[in-house]
C-alpha cells in the first residue's frame, strides 16, 4: 500500500466514524426544551465538537491499523469472499492475473 493509498484509506475511515460518533449522546434543543427563536428543535444545545473529533481520531487509527494491517499482509483476499466461486480458479502461472 502506497502512503497516499494509506491517507485516503485514514480519511474514509476517519469520515465514516465521525458520521457514527456524531449522535451518541447529543442533547437536543427540543430534548431540553429550551429552544431557541429562529433555530430548529433538532439543533444541538452542545455539540462538543472538539471531544467528539477526538474519539473520532482514535477510532479511526485503531480501524485504520487494523484494515491496513490485513490489506498489507494481505491475511485476507477478496477471493475469501467469493462465495459463489465466479471468480474462477486462482492463477498460478505468476503473472497475477
Amino acid at each position: 500500500m502506497g502512503v497516499v493509498s494509506a491517507i485516503v484509506l485514514y480519511a474514509v475511515i476517519w469520515f465514516m466514524t465521525l458520521l457514527i460518533i456524531i449522535p451518541i449522546r447529543l442533547e437536543t434543543q427540543g430534548d431540553r426544551g429550551e429552544v431557541v427563536h429562529g433555530t430548529h428543535a433538532g439543533s444541538p444545545e452542545n455539540p462538543q465538537m472538539k471531544k467528539r473529533f477526538l474519539w473520532t481520531t482514535g477510532v479511526a487509527f485503531v480501524l485504520w491499523v487494523i484494515i491496513a494491517g490485513v490489506i498489507i499482509f494481505g491475511d485476507i483476499s477478496v477471493r475469501d469472499f467469493d462465495f459463489f466461486n465466479r471468480m474462477g480458479p486462482a492463477a498460478t502461472d505468476g503473472t497475477g492475473g
